[in-house]
This record gives structure tokens, C-alpha cells and sequence, in this order.
């Protein structure tokens, strides 16, 4: 069985093999299989490639992710430099629908509201403004407009997850109205986080609850 400080070690050399971080000023402990990240790092994004990269090692249960974003005083951006760069890469993407979206902007934390049509909508924006340089945080709030048929769901996103990997007793999925939660098991986070994705293709899908456990 990985002990704490064994699962530590391996998560600090997966974070110093990983290209897009610089590990030098991140932190880690750990403790019954629950990872702690601390220190700071320059931008958002290498935030989550660290949170990204953790998970991603064997015996990870949990992250507690308390990185802070720190800017060098020579790069510093204003909240309205940071909304206008944000509204302008918006425009830019054919993913996220015109005008879908409002964006505002407090001493670099950027929160968007609105409503789209689909989930990958929703990621599109937000993997539009976390890759910004100034932002700190990102709360996506951005609801999916509900549907008129949203009978059959539960049912489309078992025959779904039964067409790529999973056996169907290992995954149970339950909706209300385009509430889905999913519970039960899988081999690896990659394989949690498929299942929820596979969840929010489904038509009429407003939130998905992922319950699913990952075997060790």
C-alpha cells in the first residue's frame, strides 16, 4: 500500500516532469491519499495544469488545491485591460455563440454569466479567459437553457457510455428533469471524467453530479 510520504514524492516529480509548470514554487503534502497543493505560480492555467497533473497520479484520492496566482509587477493587468481581452477572444470563437456571454472582472477573478445551448459551449468560454494573462480565478456560471424533452436522458447516456468503455453496472445514472447524477465506479480519473463528459452531451442536459468513485 503507497504511504503519504511515498504518494508525495510521486506527485512532486509529476509535477517537475510536467513541461507547462514551474514546479519550483508549489508545495505538497499529503495525507490518507488527500493532496495538498501550496505555494504560487504566474498564471491561472499553470494553476490547473498542477491541479491536472496531481490527479493524474496513482493513489490520488482528492486535491486540495490552495495555489495562488502571483504576477511579476512588470506584467501587472487592470480588471478593464483583463475584460477587454476577454470579450475580444469571445468574439473570436466560433464555439461560443454571439453576445451569449457577459464577463466581469474584480481584481482579476473573471465570472461569467449568460446562457448557451450546450455544455461545451460553457467550457469553450471558459478555457477562452483562464489561458489570460492577469487572471487569477475563473467562476464560470454560465447556465445551459433547458429543453422541452428531457424524457429519455437517463437512458441516452447509459446506451452512450455503453458504446465507449464501460460496463453498465458499473455506472448508474439517474435524471430529473436535466439534473443527471452519476454514481458507481471507475479505473482511473481519466474514466470519471469521460463518463461526466459523456453525461453532458446528452440533449437536455442542464447539470451533471459526478459521484463516480475511482478504484485503487
Amino acid at each position: 500500500m503507497q504511504t503519504d510520504k511515498h504518494l508525495q514524492k510521486a506527485v512532486t516529480e509529476e509535477l517537475s516532469w510536467e513541461p507547462s509548470i514551474n514546479a519550483a514554487h508549489i508545495g505538497v503534502t499529503a495525507d490518507n491519499g488527500v493532496v495538498t497543493l501550496t505555494g504560487h505560480v504566474n498564471t491561472y492555467i499553470e494553476k490547473q495544469a498542477a491541479e491536472k497533473a496531481t490527479r493524474r497520479v496513482k493513489g490520488v484520492k482528492a486535491v486540495a488545491e490552495e495555489i495562488e496566482v502571483k504576477l511579476a509587477f512588470d506584467v501587472q493587468r487592470t480588471d478593464a485591460d483583463i475584460a477587454a481581452a476577454a470579450l475580444n477572444r469571445l468574439e473570436w470563437d466560433v464555439e461560443v455563440p454571439d453576445d451569449a456571454i457577459r464577463v466581469k472582472v474584480e481584481k482579476g477573478w473573471v465570472t461569467l454569466t449568460g446562457e448557451v445551448e450546450w455544455h461545451f459551449q460553457k467550457l469553450a468560454a471558459e478555457r477562452d479567459v483562464r489561458a489570460l494573462l492577469g487572471v487569477v480565478g475563473v467562476s464560470n456560471q454560465t447556465s445551459i437553457k433547458p429543453r422541452v424533452n428531457e424524457k429519455n436522458i437517463s437512458e441516452d447516456i447509459r446506451h452512450a457510455l455503453h458504446r465507449s468503455r464501460f460496463d453498465a453496472k458499473t455506472i448508474s445514472v439517474s435524471a430529473k428533469g436535466g439534473e443527471v447524477h452519476l454514481t458507481g465506479s471507475a479505473d482511473s480519473w481519466y474514466d470519471r471524467q469521460l463518463a461526466g463528459s459523456t453525461a453532458w452531451a446528452a440533449p437536455g442536459t442542464t447539470n451533471v453530479q459526478n459521484d463516480i468513485t475511482i478504484n485503487w
